[in-house]
C-alpha cells in the first residue's frame, strides 16, 4: 500500500513566557512529574538555584540537579540517561542554553520519561522542538535525533533572558531570521519538514510572523537587553526567537541556511561562534543561491550588520581564498540527508562554494554604501 503524504504541524504541550516565570516552575512541572531531574551547568545554576528551589518546594517537588558539559554529545546524552535511571526521575528539566536543552530532550527520550525546556537565553529555537542536534566532542555537527513528541513544557523567564549578555539575543535573531527564508523555500518546493510531513499554511505563516516581528523589534530589544531591561520589544523578540522560530523551522521546514551552518561547524576557524552567527552566513548564502532580488539581499546585509550578526567570511574566520576549506564546508552541507536538499532546486558543491565566496565582496560593498563598519576578523578559540 502506498503511503499517503500528510501536511502536519507539531508543537510543545504548553509554552509559558513572562518576566519572573521561573518563580512558577514548580507549579507547571508538578502536573508532568513528581521526581524531576534538573540539568544545568555551574554558571546557570548559580543564577537560578534559589528561585528554582523555592518554586519546587512550593509545589512539594524534590530538588535534584546534575551538571552539564559544553556540547550535546552522544556521551553526554548517555550520561544523563544513566542519571535519570539512578535518580528514579520521571521528568527531566533542562535549564540553560540550546545544547543543554538538546541533551536533555535526547536523554529523556532514551530513558522513556517526559522532558521540560527552561531556556535562560533566547539564542536558539531548540527549546520547543522534537529533535536534538548532536555534536562531536570538538563541536562539529554529528547528527539530528528525532523524537515522537515535543517538550511537555517550555518556560521562559524574560528577565533571565534580559540579564544574559546581549550577544545571546543577537544569536537568536540570526537563528530565527533563517526560519522564514527556509520555510518559504520548502513551501515552494513542497518538500518534507522536520515534523515528518509536508508544511501546512500555518507553519509557513508562523515562520513569516517571526520574520516580521524581528524586523520591527530586534534593534530596540537588543538595546534594552544591553541595559538588562525587559520591554514589550524584548518580549516579542523572545517569543519570535523561541516559540515562533521553533514552530516555524520544525513545521515550516529547514533548507540551505541550516545545512550551511552544519557544514561550517566542520571548519575549525568558526569555533567559538554561536549557532545563530553561523546560521546567518547560511541565510545570506541561501539568498545568493536563490538569486533573490538585489534589494532584498542588500536590506538583509544592512539589517543584520546593525543587529550585530556576521555577513562576511572574514567575520567567521574564513576568506574567499580558502577554497579548500569552503569546499569541505560545501561537501558537508550537501551530504546525503542534509536539509539543503529541501530547496526547490539542486545545489551542488561548486555552486555552493562560489556562493559562499561571493558574499565577502558583496557584503563589504553594501556595508560601505550604507556607511556601516568594515567587518572584523574572527579568531577561533
Amino acid at each position: 500500500m502506498s503511503v499517503v503524504p500528510v501536511r502536519t504541524l507539531i508543537s510543545p504541550l504548553r509554552y509559558v513566557q513572562a518576566r519572573g516565570a521561573l518563580t512558577r516552575l514548580g507549579e507547571f512541572v508538578a502536573p508532568i512529574g513528581t521526581k524531576p531531574l534538573l540539568v544545568a551547568d555551574d554558571v546557570v545554576w548559580a543564577l537560578v538555584q534559589d528561585t528554582v528551589a523555592e518554586s519546587l518546594q512550593a509545589a512539594d517537588l524534590p530538588r535534584h540537579r546534575t551538571g552539564f558539559g559544553t556540547y550535546a554529545t552522544a556521551a553526554e546524552v548517555d550520561r544523563l540517561a544513566r542519571e535519570i535511571e539512578e535518580a528514579g526521575a520521571d521528568v527531566i528539566v533542562g535549564v540553560g542554553g540550546g545544547s543543554t536543552i538538546d541533551a536533555v530532550k535526547a536523554a529523556g527520550h532514551l530513558a522513556g520519561i517526559r522532558w521540560v525546556s527552561v531556556p535562560t537565553v533566547a539564542s536558539t529555537d531548540a527549546p520547543c522542538s522534537a529533535l536534538s542536534v548532536i555534536y562531536t566532542e570538538d563541536g562539529a555537527f554529528e547528527e539530528y535525533r528525532f523524537f515522537p513528541h515535543n517538550p511537555d513544557l517550555v518556560l521562559v523567564d524574560t528577565q533571565l533572558v534580559a540579564n544574559a549578555p546581549a550577544k545571546f539575543l543577537v544569536a537568536g535573531v540570526g537563528d530565527a531570521l533563517a526560519t522564514w527564508i527556509e520555510a518559504r523555500a520548502v513551501a515552494q518546493a513542497n518538500t518534507t519538514t522536520m515534523a515528518g510531513g509536508l508544511p501546512l499554511v500555518t507553519g509557513t505563516a508562523l515562520a513569516e510572523l517571526s520574520w516580521k516581528i524581528l524586523w520591527e523589534n530586534a534593534l530596540p530589544a537588543i538595546a534594552a537587553v544591553r541595559e538588562h531591561i525587559v520591554t514589550p520589544a524584548v518580549e516579542k523578540v523572545v517569543e519570535a526567537n523561541t516559540l515562533l522560530s521553533g514552530l516555524g523551522f520544525e513545521s515550516g521546514g529547514l533548507a540551505a541556511a541550516h545545512a550551511i551552518h552544519n557544514g561550517l561547524t566542520a571548519a575549525p576557524q568558526t569555533h567559538g561562534l554561536t549557532h545563530g552567527q553561523k546560521v546567518n552566513i547560511g541565510s545570506l548564502t541561501q539568498l545568493v543561491l536563490e538569486g533573490a532580488p538585489t534589494q532584498e539581499i542588500d536590506d538583509f546585509i544592512v539589517f543584520t550588520t546593525r543587529v550585530g550578526l556576521p555577513n562576511t567570511l572574514t567575520e567567521i574566520g574564513l576568506t574567499a581564498d580558502d577554497v579548500g576549506d569552503l569546499t569541505r564546508v560545501a561537501q558537508s552541507a550537501t551530504a546525503e540527508g542534509e536539509t539543503i536538499h529541501a530547496m526547490p532546486f539542486d545545489v551542488h558543491v561548486p555552486e555552493l562554494v562560489d556562493a559562499l565566496r561571493s558574499i565577502e565582496s558583496y557584503s563589504r560593498r553594501v556595508r560601505a554604501d550604507a556607511g556601516l563598519p568594515e567587518p572584523e576578523k574572527h579568531v577561533a578559540h
